[in-house]
């Protein structure tokens, strides 16, 4: 396959991945990095764009919305703070880019995403990117729809994900594939879970569950506990998971630091013993109190390369002055990403063949591509818990198969 095109501050750059600094397109743009060409792609006309009707970001003749809770409760304004400089970085580290980025507050709020929305169409926005929130998605995703354009959002609930409305956040599942996945690939037959009482939790259950029969990995057992129940739900488990002959050779452990210090000890009391029974989890993991509890040393979890991240932090540290929250990178890739598509798809820039291109793009956070149903993939790394830090055991891949990562 040819490896993704990357574009960053500089213009086209010749090769794959080449720096954490851009955003890459594969596929439908490959010819520009010298790969097979496809069929010519009309231009798009471009018009000389009427005056934004509100504060906006370039002044390109392709226009796009961001809608975010810039005016939200609670610590909506400040992410969304933090996710609108993202953009404008992106457009300045884009050269030369072809769009006009509206801004637009969506207020935290459904109304207000819908509101929002339909201003956007009103000035021309080809494309809404955002937002945040995922009763806002629903709610702008619906006036997107129902005026042809495509939405490309932020929040992280699959349930609001459909066909034009796709989203960029990080989603739990594609996490349990590949860390389910990885283990079964190292010899791994059977697996345990304990599983929080939460929306969360019900929904890495049901990929851990379609993960383990993916990989003929036989489910010992699986216990839900409610907060602060997690020792007693390892208790009730410790016949599966204790002792010197466990039933399970690996535990499925999706929880956050806050919960696992208990969770842990309640795993010591229950005979467990992590070289015996590998535990798993997703990149709720990536916290170093995690990384120090001695019951997980040993452990994986699957979760973006933080190469990428480190370095959009340094860049955005010194324009801003400031750290930028840690999903300012998805607000960085969607602006690339449309800004790449803009440039080099012509009239096609944001149909649903283009947005969902099988060989995806590399941003930020590595390797990712739409899907027709609203979801998204991402290339995940494995991360292994060892003295107290975490290390990459399996890098995340460089380019997509032909059926995911």
């Amino acid at each position: 396959m040819t490896p993704p095109t990357a574009f960053g501050r500089r213009g086209l750059l010749k090769g794959s991945l080449a720096a954490a600094t851009t955003l890459s397109l594969g596929g439908c743009v490959s010819t520009l990095a010298g790969g097979s060409r496809p069929s010519p792609v009309a231009a798009a006309p471009a018009p000389e764009p009427e005056p934004a009707a509100g504060p906006a970001l370039g002044n390109g003749p392709v226009r796009v919305a961001l809608l975010l809770p810039l005016t939200g409760p609670g610590q909506g304004a400040a992410v969304a703070a933090s996710m609108r400089n993202a953009a404008e970085l992106a457009l300045a580290e884009f050269q030369g880019p072809d769009l006009t980025v509206l801004l637009k507050d969506d207020k935290g709020t459904p109304e207000g995403a819908r509101d929002a929305a339909t201003a956007a169409l009103a000035e021309g926005a080809e494309l809404i990117l955002g937002p945040l929130f995922a009763g806002s998605v629903a709610a702008a995703g619906g006036v997107a729809r129902a005026g042809g354009r495509p939405v490309i959002a932020f929040s992280t609930d699959a349930s609001v994900a459909t066909r034009g409305v796709y989203l960029i956040g990080f989603l739990p599942g594609p996490e349990v594939d590949r860390v389910v996945d990885y283990a079964a690939s190292q010899g791994r037959r059977s697996v345990a879970g304990l599983i929080p009482e939460t929306t969360y939790g019900n929904v890495v259950e049901a990929a851990f569950r379609e993960a383990a029969a993916r990989n003929n990995m036989r489910v010992a057992g699986v216990e839900r506990y409610a907060a602060g129940a997690g020792a007693a739900a390892a208790a009730r488990l410790a016949p599966v998971i204790g002792g010197a002959s466990p039933q399970a050779d690996t535990l499925f452990i999706p929880e956050t630091a806050d919960n696992l210090a208990g969770l842990a000890q309640g795993l010591q009391s229950a005979g467990f013993n992590p070289q015996r029974v590998k535990p798993i989890g997703t990149a709720v993991w990536n916290d170093p109190r995690i990384a120090r509890i001695p019951g997980l040393q040993g452990g994986w979890y699957a979760a973006p390369d933080q190469a990428g991240f480190q370095a959009f932090a340094g860049r955005y540290r010194a324009k801003y002055n400031t750290e930028p929250t840690r999903i300012a990178s998805l607000a960085y890739d969607a602006v690339s990403y449309a800004a790449a598509l803009s440039r080099t798809q012509g009239s096609q820039r944001f149909s649903e063949g283009v947005l969902t291109n099988p060989s995806g793009a590399a941003g930020i956070d590595g390797l990712f591509r739409l899907k027709a149903d609203g979801t998204n993939e991402r290339g995940l790394a494995i991360f292994e818990l060892r003295g107290g830090a975490s290390a990459v055991v399996n890098p995340a891949p460089r380019a997509f198969g032909s059926s995911g990562a």
